[in-house]
Protein backbone atom coordinates (compact mmCIF):
# COMPACT_ATOMS: atom_id res chain seq x y z
CA UNK A 1 0.00 0.00 0.00
CA UNK A 2 2.67 2.28 0.81
CA UNK A 3 4.76 1.74 -2.05
CA UNK A 4 1.65 2.35 -3.92
CA UNK A 5 0.93 5.74 -2.39
CA UNK A 6 4.75 6.68 -3.12
CA UNK A 7 4.54 5.78 -6.61
CA UNK A 8 0.88 7.85 -7.14
CA UNK A 9 2.35 10.71 -5.67
CA UNK A 10 5.45 10.68 -7.57
CA UNK A 11 3.27 10.46 -10.17
CA UNK A 12 1.26 13.39 -9.48
CA UNK A 13 4.55 15.85 -8.50
CA UNK A 14 5.11 18.49 -11.25
CA UNK A 15 8.38 18.81 -12.93
CA UNK A 16 10.78 21.31 -11.65
CA UNK A 17 11.02 22.96 -14.70
CA UNK A 18 8.06 22.87 -17.21
CA UNK A 19 9.18 21.02 -20.78
CA UNK A 20 8.71 24.13 -23.19
CA UNK A 21 11.63 25.96 -20.34
CA UNK A 22 13.82 22.96 -20.65
CA UNK A 23 13.88 23.36 -24.61
CA UNK A 24 14.56 26.76 -24.75
CA UNK A 25 17.15 26.29 -22.35
CA UNK A 26 17.99 23.44 -24.74
CA UNK A 27 18.13 25.53 -27.85
CA UNK A 28 20.14 28.32 -25.91
CA UNK A 29 22.77 26.36 -24.93
CA UNK A 30 23.37 24.55 -28.34
CA UNK A 31 23.24 28.47 -30.14
CA UNK A 32 26.19 29.63 -27.63
CA UNK A 33 27.93 26.53 -27.81
CA UNK A 34 27.78 26.78 -31.62
CA UNK A 35 28.90 30.56 -31.71
CA UNK A 36 31.97 29.41 -29.31
CA UNK A 37 32.81 26.95 -32.57
CA UNK A 38 32.39 29.28 -35.23
CA UNK A 39 34.25 32.02 -33.37
CA UNK A 40 37.67 29.26 -32.41
CA UNK A 41 37.37 28.56 -36.33
CA UNK A 42 36.81 31.84 -38.01
CA UNK A 43 39.44 33.19 -35.24
CA UNK A 44 42.25 30.16 -36.56
CA UNK A 45 41.28 31.27 -40.08
CA UNK A 46 41.92 35.10 -39.62
CA UNK A 47 45.43 34.01 -37.97
CA UNK A 48 48.60 34.10 -40.51
CA UNK A 49 50.10 31.47 -39.42
CA UNK A 50 47.65 29.86 -37.12
CA UNK A 51 48.20 28.18 -33.51
CA UNK A 52 51.35 25.73 -35.11
CA UNK A 53 53.64 29.18 -36.12
CA UNK A 54 52.57 30.81 -32.85
CA UNK A 55 53.79 28.31 -30.56
CA UNK A 56 57.19 28.08 -32.80
CA UNK A 57 57.52 32.30 -32.36
CA UNK A 58 57.14 31.18 -28.49
CA UNK A 59 60.75 30.36 -28.50
CA UNK A 60 62.40 33.14 -30.28
CA UNK A 61 60.29 36.04 -27.99
CA UNK A 62 62.00 33.67 -25.14
CA UNK A 63 65.19 34.43 -26.29
CA UNK A 64 64.70 38.27 -27.09
CA UNK A 65 63.08 38.83 -23.21
CA UNK A 66 65.21 36.64 -21.60
CA UNK A 67 67.47 36.73 -19.04
CA UNK A 68 66.28 40.29 -17.99
CA UNK A 69 68.72 42.78 -17.88
CA UNK A 70 67.39 43.23 -13.81
CA UNK A 71 70.36 46.19 -12.89
CA UNK A 72 67.95 48.29 -14.98
CA UNK A 73 65.68 47.90 -11.90
CA UNK A 74 66.80 50.68 -9.75
CA UNK A 75 66.37 53.31 -12.44
CA UNK A 76 62.77 52.91 -13.11
CA UNK A 77 61.37 53.24 -9.37
CA UNK A 78 60.84 56.63 -9.60
CA UNK A 79 58.15 56.20 -13.08
CA UNK A 80 56.95 53.06 -10.84
CA UNK A 81 56.23 55.47 -7.98
CA UNK A 82 54.62 58.22 -10.48
CA UNK A 83 52.47 54.74 -11.30
CA UNK A 84 51.51 54.06 -7.94
CA UNK A 85 50.79 57.68 -7.03
CA UNK A 86 48.75 58.21 -10.45
CA UNK A 87 46.31 55.19 -9.24
CA UNK A 88 45.93 56.98 -5.59
CA UNK A 89 45.25 60.50 -6.79
CA UNK A 90 42.64 59.50 -9.32
CA UNK A 91 41.08 56.48 -6.82
CA UNK A 92 40.57 59.34 -3.64
CA UNK A 93 39.26 62.14 -6.14
CA UNK A 94 36.85 59.53 -7.88
CA UNK A 95 36.08 58.27 -4.64
CA UNK A 96 34.81 61.68 -3.27
CA UNK A 97 32.69 62.41 -6.63
CA UNK A 98 31.04 58.77 -6.43
CA UNK A 99 29.08 59.49 -2.91
CA UNK A 100 26.81 62.30 -4.42
CA UNK A 101 26.75 60.53 -8.26
CA UNK A 102 25.57 57.25 -6.57
CA UNK A 103 22.93 58.70 -4.49
CA UNK A 104 21.66 60.52 -6.88
CA UNK A 105 21.31 57.26 -8.95
CA UNK A 106 19.93 55.09 -6.46
CA UNK A 107 16.31 54.47 -6.78
CA UNK A 108 15.17 54.58 -3.58
CA UNK A 109 16.98 57.94 -2.77
CA UNK A 110 16.62 59.52 -5.78
CA UNK A 111 13.11 59.65 -5.88
CA UNK A 112 12.55 62.73 -8.46
CA UNK A 113 12.69 60.97 -11.66
CA UNK A 114 14.38 63.23 -14.03
CA UNK A 115 17.61 63.86 -11.55
CA UNK A 116 18.16 59.82 -11.27
CA UNK A 117 17.54 58.83 -14.84
CA UNK A 118 19.68 61.80 -15.95
CA UNK A 119 22.77 60.52 -13.04
CA UNK A 120 22.20 57.26 -14.81
CA UNK A 121 22.58 58.14 -18.48
CA UNK A 122 25.68 60.45 -17.57
CA UNK A 123 27.34 57.53 -15.97
CA UNK A 124 26.02 55.23 -18.61
CA UNK A 125 27.97 57.33 -20.93
CA UNK A 126 31.01 57.37 -18.97
CA UNK A 127 31.47 53.59 -18.76
CA UNK A 128 30.91 53.13 -21.95
CA UNK A 129 34.27 55.36 -23.18
CA UNK A 130 37.54 53.01 -22.20
CA UNK A 131 40.04 54.32 -20.20
CA UNK A 132 42.82 54.17 -23.28
CA UNK A 133 40.52 56.49 -25.56
CA UNK A 134 40.49 58.79 -22.90
CA UNK A 135 44.06 58.85 -22.05
CA UNK A 136 45.02 59.89 -26.06
CA UNK A 137 41.94 62.32 -25.73
CA UNK A 138 43.46 64.09 -22.70
CA UNK A 139 47.07 63.44 -23.99
CA UNK A 140 46.19 65.53 -27.16
CA UNK A 141 44.92 67.70 -24.92
CA UNK A 142 47.66 68.50 -21.95
CA UNK A 143 50.09 66.98 -23.61
CA UNK A 144 52.56 63.87 -22.45
CA UNK A 145 53.02 63.42 -18.81
CA UNK A 146 51.12 62.70 -15.59
CA UNK A 147 48.05 64.98 -15.37
CA UNK A 148 46.16 63.38 -18.34
CA UNK A 149 46.92 60.15 -17.18
CA UNK A 150 45.10 61.30 -13.84
CA UNK A 151 42.05 62.59 -15.35
CA UNK A 152 42.12 59.53 -17.80
CA UNK A 153 41.63 57.80 -14.75
CA UNK A 154 39.28 60.02 -12.58
CA UNK A 155 36.92 59.48 -15.25
CA UNK A 156 37.32 55.49 -15.61
CA UNK A 157 37.07 55.03 -11.90
CA UNK A 158 33.80 57.56 -11.85
CA UNK A 159 31.98 55.54 -14.05
CA UNK A 160 32.98 52.02 -12.05
CA UNK A 161 32.37 53.16 -8.56
CA UNK A 162 29.56 55.01 -8.77
CA UNK A 163 27.82 52.32 -10.45
CA UNK A 164 28.71 49.35 -7.88
CA UNK A 165 28.32 52.19 -5.06
CA UNK A 166 24.50 52.84 -6.25
CA UNK A 167 23.11 49.26 -6.56
CA UNK A 168 24.87 48.81 -2.98
CA UNK A 169 22.47 51.96 -2.01
CA UNK A 170 19.70 49.95 -3.78
CA UNK A 171 19.84 47.13 -2.29
CA UNK A 172 20.09 48.21 1.87
CA UNK A 173 17.58 47.73 4.82
CA UNK A 174 14.83 50.72 3.86
CA UNK A 175 13.26 50.52 7.36
CA UNK A 176 16.01 52.21 9.38
CA UNK A 177 15.98 55.58 6.98
CA UNK A 178 11.91 55.48 6.67
CA UNK A 179 12.39 55.49 11.01
CA UNK A 180 14.45 58.59 10.57
CA UNK A 181 12.56 60.19 8.07
CA UNK A 182 9.15 59.34 9.96
CA UNK A 183 10.76 60.61 13.31
CA UNK A 184 11.51 64.38 12.17
CA UNK A 185 15.14 63.57 10.20
CA UNK A 186 16.06 65.73 7.36
CA UNK A 187 17.98 64.16 4.33
CA UNK A 188 20.59 64.61 5.55
CA UNK A 189 20.27 62.99 8.55
CA UNK A 190 18.72 59.69 6.88
CA UNK A 191 21.63 59.47 4.85
CA UNK A 192 24.33 60.06 7.62
CA UNK A 193 23.15 57.82 10.47
CA UNK A 194 20.57 55.45 8.23
CA UNK A 195 22.25 54.97 5.02
CA UNK A 196 25.89 55.36 5.46
CA UNK A 197 26.61 52.80 8.20
CA UNK A 198 24.95 49.82 5.87
CA UNK A 199 27.27 51.16 2.85
CA UNK A 200 30.49 52.09 4.16
CA UNK A 201 32.05 48.57 4.34
CA UNK A 202 30.81 47.49 0.88
CA UNK A 203 32.07 51.17 -0.07
CA UNK A 204 35.56 50.87 1.21
CA UNK A 205 35.98 47.28 -0.01
CA UNK A 206 35.19 49.28 -4.28
CA UNK A 207 37.36 51.95 -3.28
CA UNK A 208 40.00 48.91 -2.92
CA UNK A 209 38.97 47.26 -5.76
CA UNK A 210 39.07 50.18 -7.76
CA UNK A 211 42.32 51.31 -6.84
CA UNK A 212 43.55 47.76 -8.31
CA UNK A 213 42.40 48.27 -11.40
CA UNK A 214 43.90 52.04 -11.59
CA UNK A 215 47.25 49.99 -10.81
CA UNK A 216 47.10 47.85 -13.84
CA UNK A 217 44.98 50.70 -16.22
CA UNK A 218 47.90 53.34 -15.41
CA UNK A 219 50.22 50.99 -16.71
CA UNK A 220 48.77 50.65 -20.00
CA UNK A 221 48.08 54.14 -20.47
CA UNK A 222 51.98 55.27 -20.13
CA UNK A 223 52.10 53.48 -23.30
CA UNK A 224 50.00 56.56 -24.72
CA UNK A 225 52.02 59.45 -23.17
CA UNK A 226 50.34 59.67 -19.87
CA UNK A 227 53.19 59.29 -18.02
CA UNK A 228 54.81 56.26 -15.28
CA UNK A 229 55.91 53.34 -15.68
CA UNK A 230 53.98 52.72 -19.20
CA UNK A 231 55.87 55.41 -20.60
CA UNK A 232 59.43 53.83 -19.68
CA UNK A 233 57.88 50.19 -20.93
CA UNK A 234 57.15 52.24 -24.40
CA UNK A 235 60.63 53.46 -24.83
CA UNK A 236 61.71 50.57 -24.16
CA UNK A 237 60.24 48.68 -26.60
CA UNK A 238 60.54 51.49 -29.29
CA UNK A 239 64.48 50.82 -28.93
CA UNK A 240 63.73 47.21 -28.88
CA UNK A 241 65.72 46.56 -25.00
CA UNK A 242 63.68 43.60 -24.84
CA UNK A 243 65.59 42.33 -21.36
CA UNK A 244 65.06 45.61 -19.98
CA UNK A 245 61.17 45.17 -20.74
CA UNK A 246 61.18 42.24 -19.51
CA UNK A 247 62.53 43.35 -16.27
CA UNK A 248 60.49 46.04 -15.85
CA UNK A 249 57.36 43.70 -16.68
CA UNK A 250 59.12 41.71 -13.58
CA UNK A 251 58.78 44.80 -11.25
CA UNK A 252 55.31 45.75 -12.34
CA UNK A 253 54.12 42.24 -11.69
CA UNK A 254 55.75 42.15 -8.39
CA UNK A 255 53.97 45.22 -7.35
CA UNK A 256 51.00 44.39 -8.40
CA UNK A 257 50.99 41.17 -6.51
CA UNK A 258 51.86 43.09 -3.65
CA UNK A 259 49.36 45.70 -3.79
CA UNK A 260 46.46 43.05 -4.19
CA UNK A 261 48.07 41.30 -1.47
CA UNK A 262 47.71 44.32 1.03
CA UNK A 263 44.52 45.24 -0.32
CA UNK A 264 43.02 42.21 0.02
CA UNK A 265 44.07 42.03 3.60
CA UNK A 266 41.82 45.47 4.23
CA UNK A 267 38.87 44.30 2.60
CA UNK A 268 39.00 41.29 4.93
CA UNK A 269 39.30 43.54 8.15
CA UNK A 270 36.33 45.21 6.62
CA UNK A 271 34.03 43.64 5.86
Amino acid sequence: MNNQTNSTSSQMTPPLYPAKTKAQVTLIFFIVIGFYLFSMVWTQRQMVGGFTDALGNMGVVINKFFPPNLSVIPAVWDPMAQTIQMAIIATTVAAILTVPLALLSAQNIATFKPIYITTRTFLNILRTIPDLVLAVVFVGLFGIGLFPGIIALIIFSLGILAKLISETIESVDMNPLEAMRASGGNVFQVIYYGLVPQVLPQFASFVLYVFEINIRASVVLGLVGAGGIGLVLDQQLGFYNYPNVMAIIILIFIVVLIIEYISNKLREALI
